[in-house]
């Protein structure tokens, strides 16, 4: 951790953060996570694909382990196939995967792109071109701000030392 925390929370470090480190922004981080989480109506195995690109590229362990429809079952997600480890795993090698659509192919090319290299996505016309093709103004506009939780929260989480340290009930009492 590279703040401190008094070792009766080494088992709840975001509720610590959330209760004593700048409570309003905190808290207000993990409203607009958990909106994502609650309100985005992009397809369970894209949302998850984007998101799994940038626990990857943020290298937040409590991210790459974590499992949306496992840990968060009270949001009751049922828009489409449920992804199993085999798709998790093809998200290290998403562009030769045949586990993954085209679209989830697309959606972790978009989180990946986000996360490494923004000012070049602004401006390549090939990608946009296939991406909107493949996805609607409001599927695009979900995915944006879903990814823009993701690559801040997961950072944050990172840099901190959280993931080190938070178990992923941890996670689920915050939530």
């Amino acid at each position: 951790m590279r703040v401190a925390l008094p070792e009766a929370h080494h088992m709840n470090p975001l509720g610590h953060l959330s209760e004593h480190y700048a409570p309003e922004i905190v808290n207000a981080a993990f409203g607009f996570s958990d909106v994502t989480y609650r309100m985005s109506k992009l397809p369970t195995r894209l949302f998850e694909g984007a998101r799994m690109r940038t626990a990857l590229i943020n290298g937040c362990q409590l991210c790459q382990n974590f499992r949306v429809l496992r840990d968060r079952p009270d949001l009751e997600r049922t828009n489409g196939p449920a992804p199993d480890e085999a798709f998790y795993a093809a998200v290290n090698e998403w562009r030769t995967s045949s586990v993954l659509s085209e679209r989830e192919k697309l959606a972790i090319e978009y989180a990946e792109k986000v996360g490494l290299d923004p000012k070049a996505l602004a401006t390549d016309e090939d990608f946009w071109t296939r991406y909107k093709a493949a996805l609607t103004d409001d599927e695009i506009v979900d995915l944006a701000f879903c990814v823009a939780v993701w690559m801040g929260i997961g950072r944050v989480a990172h840099v901190l030392g959280l993931d080190a340290v938070c178990a992923l009930p941890a996670l689920r009492e915050v939530a």
